[in-house]
């Protein structure tokens, strides 16, 4: 078979496994076995594929149409220009977190500020600012032992495993630093929801999706413990799921918390909110 066809057999059978965007996983798998960049495809449609090939494709083929998310099987994700590893361990990093990203490049003035990404999962967060910002202190904390190991072996391939202190525990709790940002992307899933996620969402670990029956019990401890853990002034700059921006801006004002302000996200969904204290 050539290139060009198994391109199409491929996307054909996405297609009827109700796979997103079947041509663009068929192109993504195939370019992974054949180790070229997925646009260089257009040049070799014509080529035929030796079955040492077809093989290893096939496995990938059947696996993503057994709903495994492409990133697993690929090995990869990218995130705000950086290619971090992913796996089971963590949650595969999403679109509105690279937002987060680029909104807080703009609202971290001091250069040496200290900064604890809560949460960090495969570390994307904590690692992209620590490129971005080589003069600031940052943490990172996860619950999840397997999320941190994740997250060091990607500290280690991006050459920062000196620029991020990696810390388990349950949020703030085992921390001692004050600090001038405290980021979070934290679980905010209701478990009432879960029938409604995709297959490749519920391949995401559940410590990483789900927070309890509302779905923001996780984002709101945290509210609770960050002011002592705030330098005066500092930032607490957290993503929400869909319809949590309101409650949550209610709950910071009744925090004391000042400066609060919501953002959108590009699709028009009110995502992150931002707030200072004292």
């Amino acid at each position: 078979m050539t290139l060009l066809e198994v391109l199409q057999s491929s996307t054909d059978y996405f297609k009827k496994r109700k796979i997103d965007n079947p041509r663009l996983n068929a192109e993504h798998l195939l370019a992974h076995v054949l180790g070229r960049k997925r646009l260089e495809l257009y040049l070799q449609f014509e080529r035929d594929l030796a079955e040492s090939e077809l093989t290893p494709l096939r496995k990938l083929v059947r696996r993503r149409g057994e709903g495994e998310p492409l990133q697993h099987l690929l090995g990869t994700v990218e995130f705000c220009g950086h290619t971090f590893a992913i796996d089971k361990r963590a949650m595969i990093p999403r679109p509105e977190t690279e937002e987060l990203v680029e909104l807080l490049k703009s609202r971290i003035e001091n250069r040496e500020s200290r900064i604890v990404d809560v949460g960090t999962g495969s570390g994307v967060i904590a690692l992209t600012l620590a490129a971005e910002f080589p003069e600031v202190e940052i943490h990172a904390v996860d619950v999840s032992e397997e999320a941190l190991q994740l997250a060091r072996e990607n500290a280690k391939r991006l050459g920062l495993s000196e620029r991020v202190q990696f810390t388990k525990g349950n949020l703030l709790e085992n921390l001692v630093e004050r600090f001038d940002l405290i980021v979070a992307n934290l679980p905010y899933i209701s478990m009432q929801d879960r029938q409604s996620l995709s297959r490749e969402v519920l391949r995401d670990p559940e410590v990483a999706l789900f927070a309890g029956e509302r779905g923001d019990e996780l984002i709101r401890e945290l509210i609770d413990q960050a002011p002592p853990r705030l330098r005066p002034g500092g930032l607490l700059a957290l993503e929400l799921g869909i319809d949590q921006s309101e409650p949550i801006l209610d709950f910071l004002a009744q925090k004391k918390y000042k400066d609060i302000a919501s953002k959108s996200d590009y699709s028009g969904t009110p995502r992150f909110v931002f707030a200072r204290y004292g």
